[in-house]
């Protein structure tokens, strides 16, 4: 049985388990799809509210443009790798400081998050809306969504700082 696993995992070029979910997520979707029906997927009087252009636009958007862009944010903040770090190898001596890169990974991404989920508001759509339903202005979104940014990074800079100073200690600088 293993060796069947095995061939199966070689052919398919993940573990069995991975395609597992995957079948299973895609089994979700056809029932979730077999349930709403494709008239509800597809807004005939509005297009561009339809939840499949704006699947569409997601996958384009994010797997061939932004996946990329953020891919070579990602090399040029860590740097181009060296022969001793391809082949496994590493030295002895451990580093001077930690490497910066999740220090600035982490508040990026909360970040963004925070832009995706509150960008109507940041932009102030929906402002007569918003302000009749709740009486307040969408105003204060864009300072909020700046100063909680500003946040996350400074606590990540002190986070940094920190290990810094005891890989110094450690070390005996």
């Amino acid at each position: 049985m293993r060796a069947v696993a095995r061939r199966a995992a070689r052919l398919y070029g993940e573990r069995l388990f991975h395609l597992v979910i995957v079948a299973a997520a895609l089994a979700l979707g056809a029932y979730a799809i077999s349930i709403l029906g494709v008239r509800s997927l597809f807004n005939s009087h509005v297009w561009w509210q339809s939840i499949a252009v704006w699947f569409a636009v997601a996958v384009i958007g994010h797997d061939l443009i932004l996946f990329r862009l953020y891919a070579l944010a990602d090399r040029l903040l860590t740097g181009p790798r060296t022969p001793a770090r391809r082949r496994g190898r590493t030295s002895t001596r451990p580093p001077a400081h930690p490497p910066a890169a999740n220090y600035l990974r982490l508040p990026t991404l909360a970040g963004a998050l925070l832009l995706m989920v509150f960008l109507p508001g940041i932009i102030q759509q929906g402002a007569p809306t918003y302000h009749a339903a709740t009486g307040l202005t969408q105003a204060p979104y864009l300072t909020r969504w700046l100063l909680l940014t500003a946040t996350f990074y400074l606590i990540s800079a002190v986070c940094y700082t920190t290990k810094t100073v005891l890989a110094q200690q450690k070390r005996g600088v």
